[in-house]
């Protein structure tokens, strides 16, 4: 994984499995259909994705997609962040 997705996976296991077993989270686990990130869930990952990556909340689409694996986030923001230089 890289960096970035390192620091999603940290946030994910922080916030939403502190404690629990992580050794299946891998970059393609499916955060959604796992239980793992539900509609609220979502909105916080757009919240930390805003405040660290510096990306306007309105530039982000709630795009189920978008938010459903570790991968999946870190290409959602490597695509926003490449766009907005």
């Amino acid at each position: 994984m890289s960096s970035l997705a390192d620091e999603i996976r940290g946030y994910v296991v922080t916030e939403f499995l502190d404690g629990e077993e992580t050794a299946d989270l891998t970059g393609e686990f499916d955060l959604i259909d796992n239980g793992v990130v539900d509609s609220l869930g979502v909105v916080r990952i757009v919240s930390h994705l805003a405040r660290t990556y510096s990306i306007q909340i309105d530039d982000i689409p709630l795009i189920p997609d978008n938010f459903r694996s570790i991968d999946a986030i870190s290409a959602f923001v490597e695509n926003t962040t490449k766009t907005a230089v």
